[in-house]
C-alpha cells in the first residue's frame, strides 16, 4: 500500500531520517538542503541513511547521524531492504521520513516505517514529466527547471522546517595532512584537478581531447595538473598521463573520499564533467569548468552556485537528449562531444584562473 505525504500537523518532527541511498554526487547535492535543517533547527536529531561512500561528505554536517546502509550484503534485494527498516527502528524512534531519492528501495524502506505508525512522510518531486519534455527531440522545451538542491529543500520544506540557500560551503583551502604534502608538494604553481570520467559515455569528452588539454596546461611551468579519478581503466589511463606529462599527478584511489575533498579545496580550478565531481568542489568553493555534452545544465543538475558561465557546451538542435547521459546517441557521432575543441576547454580554464588571480 502506498502512502500518502501526511503534512498537515506542522510542529516540528524532532527525529528526522533522511533516505538517499545512492549516488554519491546526488548525496554531495543533499548538502545544502541537509546544512541548512541543522543551521536552523539544531534541535532536530537527522539520521541520514546512504552507503558507506556517502559517510565522509555527511560526516562534515554538525550533529548529523549517519547509517550505512550495505546494498551489497547485508541489506540488499527485498529482503535486505525488510533488515535495513529493523535495523533503522532499533537505532531509533522516527517521527518523520524524508524521501530524498523516490525509487523502489526508497519507496518500500518509507512504506514500512509509514505502516509500523510513522505517518508523516514527504517525497522529492523529481520533475519527471519537465524533465521528459526537455530531452525530448520534437517539440523540445529547453528551458531551465528548478535545480535538485532546491527540489530537496523543498522537500524538507513540506514537513514545516525552514529551509533557506545560504550554504556556501563544508570548508576552503584546507590543510593537507603531511603524507598528501609529500606526494603533491607545497603550492607554488596553479593547481588545476582535472577529472575525464563520468558514469555514462554520453557525459565523457572524449580521452584523447581531454589528453590534448591536459598536454597543453602541463606544457605551463606554473600549473600542476592533478588527476582526479577511480580505480580500473580509470586508474590506468590517469597514471599513463601522469607518466607522460611534465607537471602531472594522479591521485586516483590514493585517498579517501574526505582527503580528495581537501584536495579540491585547494585547486583553482576543477575541469569535469556532469558528475560528482563537479559537486564535490561545489562544496568546498572551488570554481568549475564542466564540460557537457548528452546533458544539460538546465537539468537542474549544475554545481552549487557555480558560474554558469563556466559550462563548456555547444548548441545542438538534440540536445539535451538525455537526463542522465545513458542513452546512446541517435546520431552515432557523439557530436555534441567531439565538436568541442581542447582549446576552447583550456581557454576556459585559463580565464578562471586569471579570474581567481585578480580577486
Amino acid at each position: 500500500m502506498e502512502q500518502k505525504e501526511n503534512l498537515t500537523d506542522k510542529t516540528f518532527p524532532k527525529k528526522l531520517l533522511v533516505i538517499r541511498l545512492s549516488a554519491i554526487g546526488d548525496v554531495a547535492m543533499t548538502v545544502p538542503a541537509i546544512w541548512s535543517l541543522v543551521k536552523n533547527h539544531p534541535d532536530v536529531q537527522v539520521t541520514f541513511v546512504s552507503q558507506g561512500f556517502a559517510r565522509d561528505i555527511i560526516n562534515q554536517l554538525p550533529g548529523m547521524l549517519f547509517f550505512e546502509a550495505n546494498t551489497k550484503a547485508r541489506h540488499k534485494g527485498l529482503l535486505g531492504i525488510f533488515r535495513l527498516y529493523q535495523d533503522l527502528k532499533k537505532l531509533d524512534s522516527y517521527e518523520a521520513v524524508i524521501d530524498l531519492h523516490n525509487v523502489i528501495r526508497s519507496k518500500i524502506l518509507r512504506n514500512l516505517f509509514w505502516l509500523s505508525g510513522v505517518k508523516k512522510v514527504s517525497i522529492i518531486d523529481k520533475g519527471r514529466k519537465e524533465k521528459r519534455r526537455l530531452v525530448r527531440l520534437r517539440n523540445k522545451q529547453l528551458k531551465p527547471l528548478k535545480t535538485t538542491p532546491e527540489r530537496y529543500m523543498d522537500t524538507l520544506k513540506k514537513i514545516g522546517y525552514t529551509i533557506d540557500d545560504s550554504f556556501d560551503y563544508l570548508f576552503r583551502e584546507a590543510r593537507l595532512p603531511d603524507n598528501i604534502t609529500i606526494h603533491l608538494g607545497y603550492k607554488d604553481k596553479h593547481w588545476i584537478g582535472i577529472a575525464p570520467f563520468a558514469k555514462h559515455k554520453g557525459k565523457i569528452y572524449p580521452l584523447d581531447k581531454m589528453e590534448r588539454v591536459v598536454e597543453l596546461l602541463a606544457s605551463s611551468k606554473t600549473n600542476k595538473i592533478i588527476l582526479i579519478g577511480g580505480g580500473g581503466k580509470e586508474q590506468e589511463t590517469l597514471e599513463v598521463w601522469e607518466k607522460k606529462y611534465p607537471n602531472t599527478l594522479s591521485i586516483a584511489r590514493k585517498y579517501s573520499i574526505l582527503n580528495e575533498l581537501k584536495i579540491i579545496s585547494n585547486l583553482d580550478v576543477m575541469v569535469c564533467m556532469d558528475s560528482a565531481n563537479m559537486h564535490f568542489a561545489s562544496l568546498v568553493n572551488t570554481p568549475v569548468v564542466s564540460i557537457w555534452g548528452a546533458t544539460h545544465p538546465f537539468a537542474g543538475f549544475y554545481g552549487w552556485k557555480q558560474n554558469a558561465g563556466n559550462a563548456v557546451q555547444i548548441d545542438l538542435y538534440c540536445r539535451p537528449c538525455s537526463i542522465y547521459g545513458n542513452k546512446a546517441c541517435f546520431r552515432k557521432d557523439y557530436a555534441c562531444l567531439n565538436r568541442i575543441e581542447p582549446e576552447t576547454v583550456v581557454s576556459k580554464i585559463n580565464t578562471v584562473i586569471d579570474r581567481f588571480n585578480r580577486i
